[in-house]
């Protein structure tokens, strides 16, 4: 199968909610609580990360099927969001979404990507070690993330199974 990897356009933001609703019921298996495949992202938090040109997808026949969002926080591109289509999966696409949010960071004169993410699910804290990322310590972590961690705990995530990860660039 061919894949493109392009800037998301207007017209694919709504599509994506899909997608993610797919890419979060394999959640299920992961032994992590309860998380609502329906609780996805608001469509005007992803058209506002897309205003700051942080919304890259991956196509198929130009269809997305796989997106990231990336934005800045602090003085970081922080990765908010990585879902690929299931049946797409094992595809590299999750690889090449998050090389072209660190190009994207890099070209913008950032010096780092963030994320926070479950530290022992594979396609999650594994994958972005995979990807060049490293756990920080909470010593290591800005007032944004502090503020993030906050939300997660908000949200009833299993805050003792959840890290924060830096790329450097």
């Amino acid at each position: 199968m061919t894949y493109e990897i392009r800037q998301s356009r207007a017209n694919d933001l709504p599509l994506l909610a899909d997608i993610e609703r797919a890419a979060g019921a394999l959640f299920a298996n992961a032994d992590i609580g309860e998380i609502d495949v329906d609780d996805v992202a608001e469509l005007r938090f992803v058209e506002s990360v897309a205003r700051a040109a942080g919304v890259f997808v991956a196509t198929q026949n130009d269809k997305p099927v796989g997106f990231i969002l990336a934005a800045p926080l602090d003085m970081h591109l922080h990765i908010y969001e990585l879902s690929v289509h299931p049946d797409h999966g094992r595809q590299g696409l999750g690889r090449r979404l998050v090389e072209r949010v660190c190009e994207a960071a890099a070209a913008r004169g950032f010096k780092a990507v963030t994320l926070s993410t479950f530290i022992d699910v594979p396609w999650n804290g594994p994958f972005y070690a995979a990807c060049g990322f490293r756990v920080l310590d909470p010593a290591e972590w800005t007032p944004a993330l502090y503020l993030a961690h906050y939300r997660e705990e908000e949200m009833g995530l299993p805050l003792e199974r959840r890290c924060f990860m830096r790329r450097d660039l």
